[in-house]
Formats: structure tokens, C-alpha cells, sequence
């Protein structure tokens, strides 16, 4: 990052503290892990649940077979509910920042596999977690080694037309807007962008400051959960139920123009509690 850039992201961060408090509908899709559906169902009743709970679009976990694929796809075309993002499944389990090729190696071809059933699925974005860092895997080697590889899968992005999006998690890694904003800027891609979760910023920040610093281009998708501490615990809780302050939220994504899906991450429920997730949802996105 130079220095200019840096100037400008400094200047523009402290925005949305300012902003008024007329607040309007947000312009965001609501969107739905398909893992939160509860039940012993079909893939397609588990879409038309989502639906007629109110969300507009599905985020959901690649597969390992073709078989499995297609029956996504048909659960999404015939629900008319689409699939807007895949997150990937081997991330955690086989971290890109590894000093072994082959354990790395293993979340690449996976990330090639999510970013075709993207496509498949008329999906435009891949969620990653880019590395993990720990008492064994230096942060400056996460950061190179992540690098390396996501360069090798940017072709296959380009080629797919699917963006890859780099998720804050609790992974010890781009622990501040300004680091994410240059992790991702490195890449000088448009097919490499951020996955921003609001909720998981809560023990490294501020959202509203993140989403001004990362602004709009940066931001490909947003994951919306509440967390809060209780008895010095780290707790994921309900929308509304916790410390994250959604007013401000609301303000920095309207200070930011920003535009598409939003998908809660909670957990596992039945009709009547997706119903109510996408209540507490919609009073987020009116801003009050």
C-alpha cells in the first residue's frame, strides 16, 4: 500500500460517525446457509423452506460428487430460489498457510471444484478462508504461502467467472481493515475480493469501520450474525440479541453504496425460527 493510499483509507474511516440517522431500506438481498435448515428433508424442500421463510437467495457448501451437484441445481431451479455462493469445505481442515504442499494442496483443488459448481449453479462468488495461523505456522508465511496459491487459482476464477472471496475469521490472520485491504489489493484481481462478516469482526474491531475502510468494490458478500460476551465467553447469539451495534452498520453500508446479499450464519432451525431470522433480518436492513 502506498502512501497515498493510505492517506486516503485514513481520511475516510472515521465517515461513519458522522452520517445522519434517517435511515432507509438497505439495497441487500437476504440470503441462507442451507446448513441452517433443521429437518430430514430433501435438498428441494429444504429450498422451498428458505424461500418461504422470506430469503431471497441460498449460500451453500460444495460437494464432493456430481451427483449430489445436480440435485442442487434442480432443488434451486425448480424452487426459483438461486444459489448466489459457495463456501468452501476444506479451508479449515487443510489450510492454504501450511508448510506442507500436499495438505495445501488439497483446499487449491477443492476451491477448483467450488469454484465449477459456482458456475454450475449460476453462483458468482466462492467464500475462503485464506489461512490459518498458529504457534506452528508463522504469520509472514501464512501471508506468502496463502498468497501463492490463491495466485494459482485466479486463472480458474477467470475462467469460471466466479469470484474468490476471502472471509475474516477467527484464524488469527488480517487482523485489521487496513491489512485486508492490502492482502487484497495485492492480488491486483477483480476475481479476488472480500467475503466481510460482521459478526466474527466483533473481536478484532468495529464493523461499520471495516466496511468504510474495505468500502465498496472490496466487498463481494456479507455474512450477518450477532455475538456477544457473556460471563468473559465468546457467544454467538440470535440477530438483535447481542453487542453489535446494527444502526451503525446500516449507516456505514449506506455511507458505501453497497449492494447484494447478506446471509446470516446462525444456527440450525425449523420453519418458524428461519421465519423469525428473517424478521430480525429485515428490521436490520430498515435500520431500525
Amino acid at each position: 500500500m502506498n502512501r497515498r493510499k493510505f492517506s486516503q483509507l485514513t481520511l475516510t474511516a472515521p465517515a461513519f460517525a458522522t452520517l445522519g440517522t434517517a435511515a432507509t431500506r438497505l439495497p441487500i438481498k437476504k440470503g441462507c446457509l442451507l446448513s441452517m435448515v433443521a429437518g430430514d428433508m430433501t435438498v428441494a424442500e429444504k429450498f422451498a423452506m428458505v424461500r418461504d421463510a422470506g430469503f431471497e437467495g441460498m449460500e451453500v457448501g460444495n460437494v464432493p460428487d456430481e451427483r449430489a451437484a445436480e440435485e442442487i441445481r434442480r432443488a434451486s431451479a425448480e424452487t426459483g430460489l438461486p444459489i448466489h455462493s459457495v463456501m468452501n469445505m476444506e479451508h479449515w481442515k487443510s489450510p492454504l498457510s501450511s508448510p506442507d504442499a500436499a495438505v495445501a494442496r488439497r483446499t487449491v483443488d477443492s476451491m477448483k471444484l467450488s469454484l465449477r459448481q459456482a458456475r454450475l449453479w449460476g453462483a458468482d462468488t466462492v467464500l475462503l478462508v485464506p489461512a490459518v495461523v498458529t504457534p506452528e505456522i508463522r504469520y509472514a508465511d501464512a501471508w506468502k504461502r496463502s498468497r501463492r496459491w490463491i495466485e494459482e487459482l485466479l486463472p480458474e476464477a477467470e475462467r469460471q467467472k466466479v469470484v474468490i472471496a476471502v472471509e475474516n475469521v477467527w484464524n488469527k490472520f488480517l487482523l485489521s481493515p487496513l491489512e485486508m485491504v492490502q492482502y487484497v489489493d495485492s492480488f491486483r484481481s477483480p476475481w479476488l475480493r472480500a467475503y466481510f462478516d460482521v459478526g466474527n469482526i466483533l473481536l478484532y474491531g468495529y464493523p461499520q469501520d471495516w466496511i468504510v475502510t474495505l468500502g465498496k468494490e472490496r466487498i463481494a458478500k456479507l455474512h450477518f450474525k450477532d455475538f456477544k460476551f457473556a460471563q468473559r465467553r465468546a457467544e454467538f447469539v440470535n440477530l438483535r440479541e447481542g453487542e453489535l451495534d446494527w444502526k451503525a452498520v446500516h449507516a456505514a453500508l449506506t455511507e458505501i453504496g453497497w449492494q447484494g446479499y447478506a446471509t446470516v450464519e446462525l444456527n440450525k432451525g425449523g420453519a418458524a425460527y428461519l421465519k423469525d431470522v428473517a424478521q430480525r433480518m429485515e428490521q436490520i436492513l430498515m435500520g431500525v
